[in-house]
């Protein structure tokens, strides 16, 4: 029985080693869920969106379509438009007392620049621009201080306009090679001049025209006139507007009359009263300010060449100048022959202007770029002429 006890314990024993050394339970895993994150969404900060530079055009009372003057001026503020993402508007003025009221309009709405057109909106400008002095003006053919026919009183008197620049033209230049020119082509012997106003900007056209006959007389011993213009006396063929064409047609009609084969009329649309004229007569016509070539290509073959102004380009710079901050305040833009301010334009459909008056004009030409030729005009008869263009050299 003992026995039995102890094999029993031995059997104990040995079953519990067995146990002992079996395999361990392996424990549940513990599943634990991630941490929830909460993100806040970004905070997008957003500048307020620009507004775009604006630019005013008003025009003078011949209006935006001229062909001439305020076209060319509002072609150019329209490219700049196009091309730098501006905003861009012009108010036409049909009478002179519109206007102060157009170009307040545009200072009141918060205009950047605001142009006008020209000399007759020089006492206006003046005073609103005073008015606005942090609204950036520009004006064509005038510089201040005012050389004329501005207020007593006026601010334009003053020496210095801070946030008004001027533009003014040499275009004596061009219009003395457009005389010498049309001297060279006369069949008569005769060159006849009208104008819209008898005001310097008129007039310029004129002195530098008669300049450039009396040249062309000295070099080839001719004797050609100019009718409806004479620089000693300043008296002259005007409409005294720039609107009525029947006042033109009379006097472009009396020009062709007094036996003139080529016409020129200074003063936008009216000076267009010629090519009708010139096809009926057999003579020949001048534009001013744009090409006329392209203007009324339908009368090319009567256009000679237009004596012109580019403003179109000036205005562009100007306004360029004046969104990148370098506004150029009490500053004048002077055009002239050697920055392409002024040119002569192409001559007329099948019209052949003789290889050595050609060669001439071109060696005149090249002397006014060079400035071995500083007067075309001006400094002999600077009455007619806008004031400040030309020091006495």
């Amino acid at each position: 029985m003992k026995k039995l006890f102890s094999i029993l314990a031995v059997l104990v024993v040995l079953s519990m080693a067995l146990t002992a050394c079996g395999p361990k339970e392996t424990p549940a895993p513990v599943v634990t869920e991630p941490p929830v994150v909460v993100t806040e969404p970004p905070v997008v900060v957003t500048e307020p969106p620009t507004a775009p530079f604006r630019v005013g055009f008003v025009t003078d009372t011949a209006g935006i379509a001229d062909k001439s003057f305020n076209q060319t001026q509002w072609e150019g503020i329209q490219r700049a438009g196009t091309d730098l993402g501006f905003e861009v508007q012009y108010a036409q003025s049909t009478e002179a007392s519109q206007y102060t009221p157009n170009l307040t309009t545009f200072a009141d709405e918060g205009y950047d620049m605001v142009i006008a057109a020209g000399f007759f909106l020089a006492n206006d400008l003046a005073v609103v621009s005073a008015q606005y002095p942090d609204t950036m003006f520009a004006i064509a053919d005038m510089g201040y201080p005012a050389p004329f026919d501005v207020a007593e009183g006026n601010p334009g008197h003053d020496p210095c306009i801070p946030n008004v620049v001027g533009e003014i033209y040499k275009t004596d230049q061009p219009a003395y090679l457009a005389g010498y020119l049309a001297a060279g082509m006369t069949k008569t012997g005769k060159i006849g001049y009208f104008g819209g106003a008898k005001i310097p900007t008129v007039t310029i056209f004129g002195v530098g025209l008669q300049m450039g006959i009396e040249a062309y007389n000295a070099a080839h011993g001719t004797s050609v006139q100019l009718l409806g213009w004479d620089n000693a006396t300043g008296e002259g063929t005007f409409t005294n507007n720039f609107t009525d064409m029947s006042v033109a047609q009379q006097a472009a009609t009396s020009l062709f009359d007094e036996g003139a084969d080529i016409v020129i009329g200074v003063g936008g649309l009216i000076g267009s009263v010629v090519w009708p004229l010139a096809q009926e007569r057999g003579g020949l016509g001048m534009w001013v300010d744009t090409d006329g070539t392209v203007q009324f290509s339908e009368y090319s073959s009567v256009i000679l060449t237009s004596v012109m102004k580019n403003m179109a380009q000036v205005h562009y710079d100007v306004i360029k100048a004046a969104s990148e901050g370098t506004f150029d305040g009490c500053g004048t833009y002077i055009g002239e022959m050697s920055n392409n301010g002024v040119q002569l334009g192409a001559f007329g459909e099948g019209i052949e202007v003789p290889a050595d008056l050609l060669a001439e004009i071109e060696a005149i030409q090249a002397k006014m770029v060079s400035g071995e030729m500083t007067d075309a005009g001006c400094i002999s008869y600077p009455d007619w002429c806008p004031g400040g263009l030309y020091p006495t050299p």
